[in-house]
């Protein structure tokens, strides 16, 4: 990620922060209207799930400008996720619903650029849980 793309992305987020608990709802709205099939890997209420998600990504975002100190948190919550169900493709689905739930909750502000932020921001963070989980599946096999 550029610098200039991690400063959009921590910038907008910043103006969800307001809306965080509705945004969060949202995104899982948005998820369950993509993937039905998902709602089954949720075991806890969808407010709680996305209060959890909101400080997740909060966290994520405020450290995008060194994302070696993240990776470590976000290998363990790619491993947490195996016990949910989560495989790899789940997290083009989980991608694309973020995008969505971000287009909605910017509105206006949403644009190519800032939709280019969020998924370099998004496929670092994807594609590092996704290592995580397979070096634990073949570790476990």
């Amino acid at each position: 990620m550029t610098a200039t793309q991690i400063k959009l992305v921590q910038e907008s987020f910043e103006q969800l922060r307001p809306i965080a608990q509705t945004a969060g709802e949202l995104f899982y709205k948005n998820l369950f209207e993509i993937a039905p099939q998902a709602r089954a890997m949720f075991k806890t209420p969808v407010s709680e799930q996305a209060g959890k998600l909101m400080y997740t990504l909060a966290y994520v975002v405020n450290h995008l400008h060194r994302p070696e100190s993240i990776i470590a948190d976000v290998r363990k919550l790619a491993i947490r996720h195996i016990e949910y169900g989560a495989r790899p493709e789940h997290y083009t689905i989980v991608g694309t619903a973020l995008l969505i739930t971000l287009e909605q909750g910017l509105g206006d502000q949403w644009n190519e650029i800032l939709k280019n932020a969020w998924s370099a921001a998004y496929t670092m963070i994807s594609n590092a849980m996704i290592e995580a989980a397979s070096m634990a599946g073949q570790a476990a096999a």
